[in-house]
C-alpha cells in the first residue's frame, strides 16, 4: 500500500507544477466557479491518470471538481465502492447531449459544455483555461436551508441540482479487476444528488434537504435540461 501511495504522489508532482505555471485566461472567481466532472470507475485501468489530473485542481477556489463513480465496470472483476446507477445515468445524459451512442471512462466534462478523456494534462489544462464560467448566469444564495435562484430567464427551462460530495482524500485498496493490487486515491467523490426542481427565470425559492452526513459538502448547479450547459454553480 505504501508503494502504491508513493507512486501516486510522485506522479502528482508534475501535474501540480503544470497547473501552477499555466496562465489563467480569467482571474480566479470563487463566486462563479468552473465545474469539472470526472466520470470514472475503480475497475478502469485508464482512469488513474485522469483522476490525478483532476485531483491536482481540487484546491483552486475558482473550480469545483467532482468525481462521479459509474457502475458499468462493476461486472468486470471489481465493484466500485462509490458507484451509483444515478451517476451512470448522468453520464449517459451527457452522451446524448454530445451526440454519442455510448459512454466511456475516463471522461472529464467542463461546465456541461465540453469534454475530454482527461489523461492528457495539457489538453485538460487548456480546456479549463478556456472554459466559460457562466458569469452571466443566475445568482445563487442560501440561508438556513433555504435556497434562492434569481436572474433573467434562460433560453430553455433549467434544473436546479443539489450535489453532496466527500471532500476528503480516501485511499481505496482495489482487490481485483484491472486495478487489482493498487491503492487508488479518491477526492470529492459524489455521494448524493437531488433534483430540487425547475427554474425558468425570475426569483424562485427551494428548500434544501436536511444533510444526514455532516462530513459532506454541498454545491448547487443550475443546469440546462438534465445534463447540458451549467449556467451557474455555487457552494452552499
Amino acid at each position: 500500500m505504501i508503494a502504491a501511495t508513493n507512486s501516486w504522489l510522485s506522479g502528482l508532482v508534475p501535474v501540480l507544477a503544470l497547473f501552477a505555471l499555466a496562465p489563467a485566461a480569467r482571474a480566479a472567481d470563487a463566486a462563479h466557479p468552473t465545474v469539472i466532472e470526472l466520470f470514472q470507475s475503480q475497475g478502469c485501468s485508464s482512469c488513474p491518470p485522469a483522476n490525478a489530473n483532476v485531483m491536482a485542481l481540487a484546491n483552486r477556489p475558482d473550480l469545483l471538481t467532482l468525481s462521479w463513480q459509474v457502475t458499468y465496470w462493476d461486472s468486470l472483476g471489481w465493484k466500485d465502492t462509490f458507484a451509483q446507477p444515478a451517476f451512470t445515468q448522468r453520464q449517459y445524459d451527457y452522451a446524448r447531449v454530445f451526440n454519442r451512442d455510448n459512454v466511456f471512462t475516463p471522461e472529464v466534462v467542463v461546465n456541461g459544455r465540453s469534454d475530454v478523456v482527461g489523461n492528457d494534462r495539457e489538453e485538460l489544462a487548456a480546456l479549463v483555461r478556456s472554459a466559460d464560467r457562466g458569469t452571466g448566469g443566475p445568482a445563487i444564495s442560501s440561508t438556513a436551508g433555504n435556497l434562492e435562484i434569481s436572474g433573467a430567464a434562460p433560453p430553455t427551462p433549467s434544473h436546479v441540482l443539489l450535489v453532496r460530495y466527500d471532500p476528503s482524500i480516501q485511499q481505496i485498496p482495489i482487490r481485483r479487476g484491472e486495478n487489482g493490487g493498487r491503492t487508488l486515491p479518491h477526492r470529492n467523490v459524489v455521494r448524493q444528488v437531488a433534483d430540487l426542481g425547475a427554474w425558468a427565470g425570475g426569483t424562485v425559492h427551494y428548500r434544501l434537504p436536511t444533510a444526514t452526513n455532516l462530513h459532506l459538502r454541498s454545491i448547487v448547479l443550475v443546469q440546462t435540461a438534465v445534463a447540458g450547459p451549467i449556467l451557474a454553480a455555487a457552494r452552499v
